[in-house]
């Protein structure tokens, strides 16, 4: 691995020391010196990498990783290595005017290698909200100099959870269980993004922890007996699978939500904190709440009977 001072020649001359620069304070309490103008940005986690193209300005995106999957066009630009141990001599060699990391995935140990390289890293926190998640939208936005953009998204963000929280008024949030990971089995505490999406799409979930990723014991679950189970969407189908196979595990027969088919399975952009997470939570609202969502001409007492068919969706 290449030192600081090859790094800093690797990259060329330091951007920040030709151009005029702004210091900005990330989500970290750091102070970092940003080039009025960025043209060259790199990401080091996709849920970063969403919120450039969101933001309007993937054209600006030099490099990103090998997990940065969406938009399509994310796999198309040059990728630096893993979360964890990306290279750094191929971020340097991108020459970044700035490069977006977060505290929850990227190690500490590379923000200060580029640092010390001369690289300005602006980090964002883990947000444990959605209204976390939209204001690191909003840091970003600034980080890259586009702040009307961000903004605007934001503000767009904003409206959508506030019609959905009108549309949910006085609708009693259904019991759910969000299943992370089956074996062993894993769930999302309530000092997550994910714990609060549920909440904000009409959900509450059984899991009061707040240890963030707990592991919970499936007796404790048929205990609680949640009205729905809900899982996210994940590639080639493994979700269907998983859930196929459960129906005939013991334990997981003995709740009520497999047994009367109450599953949903949501998008597996409620996975990571980026915009997309609305379009996820606003799924997942329609599902628990049909009701909500109903023409003004459909009779109440149907209600209850289009829950019941949302809810057994993945039969």
């Amino acid at each position: 691995m290449l030192g600081g001072r090859a790094l800093v020649a690797q990259a060329g001359p330091a951007r920040t020391a030709l151009s005029p620069a702004r210091e900005l304070t990330d989500e970290l309490g750091r102070k970092v010196r940003i080039p009025q103008k960025v043209d060259r940005v790199v990401s080091l986690a996709p849920n970063l990498t969403e919120i450039v193209f969101a933001l309007g300005d993937g054209n600006h995106l030099a490099g990103d990783t090998n997990y940065c999957d969406y938009p399509p066009e994310a796999l198309q630009k040059p990728h630096v290595g893993g979360l964890i141990n990306p290279s750094l001599e191929t971020i340097a060699s991108l020459m970044p005017d700035v490069v977006l990391a977060t505290k929850s995935i990227n190690r500490r140990e590379t923000v200060d290698a580029l640092d010390r390289a001369g690289l300005p890293v602006f980090v964002t926190g883990q947000p444990h909200s959605i209204d976390e998640m939209i204001a690191s939208v909003e840091h970003v936005g600034g980080a890259l100099g586009v702040e009307s953009s961000a903004a605007a998204l934001a503000g767009e963000m904003r409206a959508r959870l506030a019609a959905l929280d009108r549309r949910l008024t006085g609708i009693p949030p259904r019991r759910v269980f969000f299943v992370v990971w089956t074996d062993p089995l894993i769930s999302a505490g309530r000092n997550t993004f994910i714990w609060d999406a549920l909440r904000r799409a009409g959900g509450r979930s059984i899991v009061e922890t707040r240890a963030e990723w707990p592991h919970i014991s499936l007796e404790e679950v048929v205990h609680q007996q949640p009205e729905v189970l809900v899982f996210a969407d994940a590639h080639a189908g493994d979700t269907q699978r998983d859930i196929d196979a459960l129906r005939n595990r013991s334990g997981w027969k003995a709740l009520k939500a497999v047994q009367q088919d109450k599953i949903v399975v949501v998008s597996d952009s409620i996975n990571r904190p980026a915009p997309r997470m609305l379009d996820a939570i606003e799924q997942l609202a329609r599902a628990l709440h049909p009701e909500a969502f109903a023409s003004r001409a459909a009779p109440s007492a149907n209600s209850r009977a289009i829950v019941e068919e949302a809810c057994a969706c993945a039969r």
